[in-house]
């Protein structure tokens, strides 16, 4: 017995066309043999180079002659069992040349599609998707398409992930987008160099290698304390002025646009209503510029960074727009802990201070190095009151408050009986700002 409706739909609905990646990425996938061949060499060194002393040239020709074709073969297989589609519910991605995996991604759980090209991609025209989904902590990813094609494939899982129809999601296009703030590449370098962690870790890098070769005189203690240091040194400076070089943030429907990067390029978005908090660093050696970062928590997502530096008012009015309707506390609505607090935390307790307003928790913490975090209240998950020992001698305590992204804003040193009331009056805004909250959806 059949159905005629039933029957219909399902000679209607059309085949899922699989398709494969950019021809390139073999030349990608052929690198991970020799990838595990140094791991390998890395591993036991001593090992390794016995071996290579063992061997003839004409032995070391044979076993590149056997390596590289394997390796390339290993390449070109991986990219051909390789494919992914888009179907009306979710996106299949199918990988593995001796183990199988299938990936179902539903299309309304993508909250975030990042678009990035390495150097090598930039060169060849080709780009990677990143996509942020809820419930996972690690991205899948497509590795590689072409440039067009992969903006045309986010777009249209965009499309879909904010409800439009699979027969019209394909002429939505991308968003356009609208540009609020472009760091110059001179104020990046300036606030840099007015780190204080720049210039930590450069004066580790310099004073610890020499010390400990007069305490040791072994020159493998030496490099490898010293080539770490170096690293965090190039990677707090150098590296982040190259991750953060020509940083632009620009609005559209689907969220902020985030652009950086001088040789890998990264498109990302900071999806609207994933945000959990917003914290506003502001460095010592900035404050005689006016200048702040602007960091984000978004749940499911490791976007970190919205703005790098900016003038205060320019990021304040950036944060606005991640968390519309939310004006930021100035210092002087921040209530600082009573002055008992002193004797928990000496000096440093002149740091501390809170606001709460009706958008937001808002704590601050940080004599040298402050930092102002706004959560929403409706993006509370819980809130806790916390008590140690030498607290409950002071009358003291503090209020933990918990996020979706798995952080906690914490407003430190309270009187014990407002942390008590803070405590109750929290619960019930969280409640109230769930209750009325806006549905979390794409290009609302």
């Amino acid at each position: 017995m059949t159905t005629p409706g039933i029957d219909d739909a399902v000679r209607q609905k059309p085949p899922v066309t699989e398709r494969r990646l950019h021809p390139v990425t073999p030349l990608r996938r052929a690198w991970a043999p020799v990838a595990v061949l140094i791991g390998w060499a890395v591993h036991d060194p001593d090992q390794t180079q016995r071996q290579l002393t063992r061997l003839t040239p004409t032995v070391l020709l044979i076993v590149l002659a056997l390596f590289v074709p394997a390796a390339a073969l290993y390449g070109f297989l991986t990219w051909w069992y390789t494919h992914f589609a888009v179907t009306e519910a979710e996106l299949r991605i199918r990988t593995g040349l001796v183990f199988r995996r299938t990936a179902h991604i539903r299309l309304e759980r993508i909250q975030a599609i990042d678009v990035t090209q390495p150097l090598l991609a930039r060169v060849a025209g080709v780009a990677k998707l990143k996509l942020d989904v809820i419930g996972t902590d690690k991205k899948d990813e497509l590795a590689f398409l072409g440039e067009r094609e992969a903006r045309v494939l986010r777009a249209e899982l965009l499309a879909r992930a904010a409800g439009f129809a699979p027969e019209t999601a394909h002429e939505v296009g991308e968003a356009p987008a609208r540009e609020l703030l472009r760091t110059p590449p001179r104020d990046l370098a300036i606030a840099l160099v007015l780190t204080g962690a720049t210039w930590a870790t450069l004066a580790a890098a310099l004073v610890v290698p020499p010390v400990l070769w007069f305490a040791t005189h072994s020159l493998w203690t030496v490099l490898a304390t010293g080539v770490p240091l170096l690293g965090a040194a190039g990677a707090s400076s150098v590296g982040r002025f190259v991750g953060e070089y020509d940083w632009t943030v620009g609005e559209s429907p689907d969220g902020l646009r985030i652009d950086h990067g001088l040789l890998d390029r990264t498109h990302e978005t900071v999806p609207p209503g994933r945000v959990q908090t917003v914290r506003i660093v502001e460095p010592l050696l900035w404050r005689r510029r006016g200048w702040v970062r602007v960091e984000l928590d978004v749940a499911g997502s490791s976007n970190s960074v919205l703005v790098p530096v900016a003038p205060r008012e320019v990021a304040e009015a950036i944060v606005a727009r991640v968390l519309p309707g939310v004006v930021v506390p100035p210092p002087s609505a921040l209530s600082r802990p009573p002055r008992r607090a002193g004797r928990c935390v000496p000096v440093w307790w002149r740091g501390y201070g809170l606001a709460v307003t009706d958008a937001v928790f808002a704590s601050r913490h940080g004599l040298l190095r402050r930092s102002l975090a706004l959560v929403p209240h409706a993006k509370v998950q819980s809130v806790r009151l916390a008590q140690g020992p030498w607290q409950r001698l002071w009358r003291l305590a503090a209020v933990h408050v918990d996020t979706g992204a798995n952080k906690t804003v914490t407003a430190r040193l309270r009187d014990v009986e407002e942390a008590a009331e803070l405590l109750r009056a929290q619960a019930e805004r969280s409640r109230t700002g769930r209750r009325d909250a806006r549905p979390d959806r794409w290009m609302a």
